[in-house]
């Protein structure tokens, strides 16, 4: 089911040459494809959607960010709605069903987009950054008025496999008490205690938590997924404060408007880690 929409969906993802990118196929519209590209960003309010031609494809963040954690460059992505499924709300799910498919290594090497200078962006006290570094890192900061959220930072690098413990199970969460009002938004119609941390004002209202700051670690997440719209994997150092998906994705256009701030490299991969075993309910912290 869809988060926003509510709508069931069927997704599928098949294996694709190499040099293709991820791309989504709308199965109801005639396998309408719609890539995972900058160009094709649409609405990035409460989720990043994608649309080419009037045809949206809508919440790509977690698979989006799925494929990055797990060194996925191609791949087909079929639905037959608008919109991709919560599952849980992680990205954990989409991560254990492409390792239970298997991954194959292509034979064209991996191309990286490098960071040469640093790119800033500010508005008002949101703030994204990413500057030149030989590996993937993100540092994030949020700040919410909640008596159990408040500031939190995390800091992760993306090159040492710790995506799939660290990143992958921290779900979406949102406020009760705003619920009713994103409804008649014509959002969280999908929303339910099975696939979002649902907060009240001063409370979790379905722990336990998987981490003690699953809110940011879950900013990470998100974070991830918007920036895999570059098209390539990025060696540098990401830094957000506040961001966003709206700033995610200005950062994006920003650094493929000008062709100076980066080059294409390619690098020695390394291993990704193999798939969290427990469950992560049972694998983590409990709530705060």
């Amino acid at each position: 089911m869809g988060l926003h929409s509510g709508a069931p969906v069927h997704l599928r993802i098949l294996p694709a040459p190499a040099a293709s990118g991820i791309v989504f196929r709308r199965t109801d519209l005639d396998d309408f494809a719609v890539e995972a590209v900058s160009r094709n960003v649409a609405r990035v309010s409460y989720a990043t959607s994608l649309m080419k031609k009037g045809v949206l494809i809508s919440t790509t963040e977690h698979l989006l960010s799925a494929f990055m954690g797990v060194g996925i460059d191609n791949a087909i992505v079929e639905l037959d709605n608008l919109e991709l499924p919560i599952l849980d709300g992680s990205a954990l799910p989409f991560v254990e069903f492409i390792h239970r498919a298997g991954i194959r290594r292509q034979r064209r090497p991996r191309t990286y987009l490098r960071m040469r200078r640093e790119v800033e962006l500010r508005e008002g006290d949101k703030f994204i950054a990413v500057y030149p570094a030989d590996t993937y890192s993100v540092s994030y900061t949020i700040n919410f008025p909640h008596p159990l959220i408040g500031k939190e930072t995390f800091r992760v690098d993306l090159s040492n496999g710790t995506y799939l413990s660290e990143i992958a199970p921290a779900r979406t969460f949102g406020f009760l008490h705003e619920a009713d009002a994103m409804r008649q938004q014509g959002l969280i119609r999908g929303a339910s205690l099975e696939n979002c941390i649902v907060m009240t004002r001063t409370a979790v209202e379905n722990p336990p938590l998987r981490f003690a700051d699953e809110f940011v670690r879950h900013k990470v997440l998100d974070l991830i997924g918007d920036l895999a719209l570059l098209g390539k994997q990025i060696l540098g150092n990401v830094v957000a404060d506040r961001a966003g998906h709206a700033m995610h994705t200005a950062l994006v256009s920003r650094i493929l408007r000008d062709r100076s701030l980066w080059e294409e490299t390619t690098v020695e991969d390394q291993p990704h880690a193999a798939v969290p075993v427990l469950h992560p309910a049972a694998n983590h912290a409990s709530a705060r």
